[in-house]
């Protein structure tokens, strides 16, 4: 695990949730040779299987964004990389980095960081309501529809944000930047040709598509220094098994979740 305060706040901060995204998914992917810049980044070109905090996008980015990321699967009391200073935590040491205010992100913000979110699905449209309550926790929130899961060049474009806001950015300065990858979130069969239903292979073909550009923003962050980053999954989805379809349901496919979280290193 690494050491959160080694890099709080001196380096950028780059946190991405891929929507929906099944372990076994991201795992087979990876092995097939799909997902060729995450393989470059995440420790050992290996995946890490979690348990979410939650089963459902809402639910699971306010656990996030209070510190609560997944969980590693080992029976153990895991030391979390943030958490809110608590009397008589026993999951937080010196390798955590503690703060007095109510999420990591405004700890952050307070610290100098300039904080972006690029949404993703519903609940980041920012449109009022519900649909605000994540992107508020941040300084500058972005959304269209070309980002939504309907959008079959939906990491294109929230890439190509993100890039327009780096480039934007001194170097000398701190961003903490989260996008939350729709692409992975149903439809994902309008990235295979035909496809008639959600299925594990029109997720892992969405992923890949996801993958394809995601290359570009973690240059860009390596250009800038480098960047802490934490990349997961906020929920599983079940396609069928054991008769369950979704989300939002307690089922071994919805639990279990991709994560990595790493430094990523300064171009030479």
């Amino acid at each position: 695990m690494l050491n959160a305060n080694e890099y709080i706040p001196h380096k950028d901060v780059l946190f991405i949730t891929l929507d929906s995204l099944r372990y076994d998914a991201a795992v087979q992917a990876l092995k097939a040779g799909l997902t060729p810049n995450l393989a470059r980044v995440i420790p050992n070109g290996i995946w890490e299987l979690r348990h979410t905090p939650a089963t459902f996008t809402f639910a699971a980015h306010q656990a996030f964004f209070a510190g609560f990321l997944p969980t590693p699967v080992k029976a153990a009391r895991h030391v979390r990389l943030f958490a809110a200073k608590f009397e008589g935590s026993k999951t937080t040491s010196e390798i955590t980095f503690v703060y007095p205010e109510s999420t990591w992100l405004e700890a952050l913000k307070n610290l100098g960081y300039h904080t972006f979110c690029i949404g993703g699905v519903g609940f980041f449209r920012n449109t009022g309501g519900l649909s605000s309550v994540l992107p508020s926790y941040f300084e500058h929130s972005y959304y269209s529809q070309m980002m939504g899961v309907t959008s079959p060049r939906s990491t294109e474009i929230q890439v190509s944000q993100g890039l327009e806001i780096l480039q934007e950015i001194p170097d000398s300065e701190r961003v903490l930047m989260f996008i939350n990858i729709s692409a992975t979130h149903t439809p994902t069969q309008i990235f295979v040709n035909g496809a008639k239903q959600e299925s594990l292979e029109t997720q892992i073909a969405a992923l890949a598509y996801a993958d394809s550009h995601l290359g570009k923003l973690f240059e860009a962050f390596q250009a800038r220094g480098g960047a802490l980053c934490i990349i997961c999954s906020d929920h599983g989805e079940a396609f069928g098994e054991d008769g369950f379809h979704g989300h939002r349901l307690a089922h071994q496919t919805v639990w279990d979740v991709p994560y990595a979280e790493f430094f990523l290193e300064e171009t030479q």
